[in-house]
């Protein structure tokens, strides 16, 4: 759905898992409910049902055909079914990018050579370049600090409140269950967040992507090159983008260890900023330099070996409540030192990006490197785009 918006896919994107992460508002809400007296099995029947509609709504709406990207139309599949002699390729051509609505893109995308349509990049390379081996560590990392926060948020409000007492007063507890369910309640509205920051990270992904398109001189008709290079501008944007999730984790992290309930509020606004921001960097990062067939397997698998490897926030909160007696100090300690290695992701991204301008740089035609093909994805839909009458070495 992004890629009918052209330049500003990232941002739609963004906002589409804002909605996503946001949904969490709603348990502030059953919990109202079930407050209010309704019994949980009625309330989770509702819920199935309301579940059953998006399935139906999305097994009859669904279109039966992807949406191509506004780099990546592909007239090669089409011109081979129809085996079009190469004397009404033109004419194919306009009638088809009409039909797609991407003039500028459609004279590119044309195939050049008869073995193009069986040009592909094989899953196994996607899956092992260096960069999804990166932001599976990245995610993983990410995904089990926030959910540990989620799980254990209870127990630390509660020993800001009794400080570890074995046998407080009664009217310490009253006070340490009413706190503990008036930030509950903060943390639980303050999930509509998602939908008003993940635009921000959104913004960034898309940063100057009009500069990467072709203008088109409206008194010569001369057809300008671009001011910059789309992949190169993808991947830098990426990396800002990482950079700023990694920071904010950073800083959820330090205010999570200060013994302080009023800063609690804060802590929440960071969690939900992060939590929308780093489906959105991986999501956007993968659209930028994995073919397009391979989005979708590819960020399911990063979220099954994330959730995986989140499961040892259950461990966590076992010694948090037995050994450390609900004092998270050391195990929030830990955590942070570890958001450290998010760092990596955008390290190497940068390295990566360097590669690009030089390989940019030189236009030697040279073949490139193993992983440089993975990441080749326009070359995924059959077509090798020509430069000036030279293969580019994109990544």
């Amino acid at each position: 759905l992004p890629n009918m918006f052209g330049s500003l896919s990232s941002t739609i994107m963004s906002l589409m898992i804002g909605s996503y992460a946001s949904s969490a508002v709603t348990f502030p809400g059953v919990k109202l409910i079930y407050d209010a007296g309704m019994k949980f099995h009625v309330i989770m029947w509702m819920w199935a049902g309301l579940a059953g509609l998006v399935f139906f709504n999305c097994f009859f709406n669904w279109p039966s055909e992807g949406f191509p990207t506004p780099d990546e139309v592909d007239y090669s599949k089409i011109l081979t079914m129809h085996e079009v002699p190469s004397s009404k390729q033109k004419a194919v051509e306009e009638r088809l990018s009409q039909k797609n609505g991407d003039v500028q893109h459609s004279r590119e995308k044309l195939p050049n050579e008869p073995d193009a349509a069986t040009n592909t990049v094989p899953f196994r390379r996607s899956v092992f370049s260096p960069i999804f081996l990166w932001s599976l560590i990245t995610m993983g990392m990410t995904q089990l600090r926030i959910i540990f926060f989620m799980g254990a948020m209870n127990k630390m409000l509660e020993f800001m409140v009794i400080h570890g007492e074995e046998h407080p007063p009664n009217m310490r507890v009253v006070e340490a269950e009413n706190t503990v369910g008036f930030y509950a309640s903060i943390f639980g509205t303050l999930q509509l967040l998602c939908l008003v920051t993940c635009p921000v990270i959104g913004y960034i992904m898309d940063w100057k992507m009009k500069e990467c398109e072709e203008e088109k001189c409206a008194s010569s008709g001369i057809v300008q090159r671009p001011k910059r290079d789309r992949k190169i501008q993808k991947v830098t944007n990426a990396m800002r983008a990482f950079i700023l999730t990694n920071l904010l984790l950073i800083i959820f992290g330090i205010c999570n260890l200060v013994d302080n309930l009023p800063l609690q509020i804060l802590t929440f606004i960071l969690h939900t900023m992060v939590r929308g921001f780093i489906h959105s960097c991986c999501g956007g990062l993968y659209a930028a330099v994995y073919p397009s067939n391979h989005f979708g397997t590819l960020t399911g698998l990063q979220s099954m070996i994330s959730a995986v490897f989140a499961l040892l926030q259950q461990p966590l909160f076992i010694v948090m409540v037995t050994h450390l007696h609900g004092n998270a100090y050391w195990i929030n300690m830990g955590l942070l030192i570890v958001s450290f290695t998010g760092f990596l992701l955008p390290g190497y991204l940068f390295l990566h990006r360097r590669n690009l301008l030089r390989e940019l740089k030189a236009k030697d035609g040279q073949p490139a490197s193993e992983e440089t093909q993975a990441l080749k994805y326009i070359e995924a839909n059959g077509f090798k785009p020509h430069r000036n009458g030279s293969a580019s070495a994109e990544a």
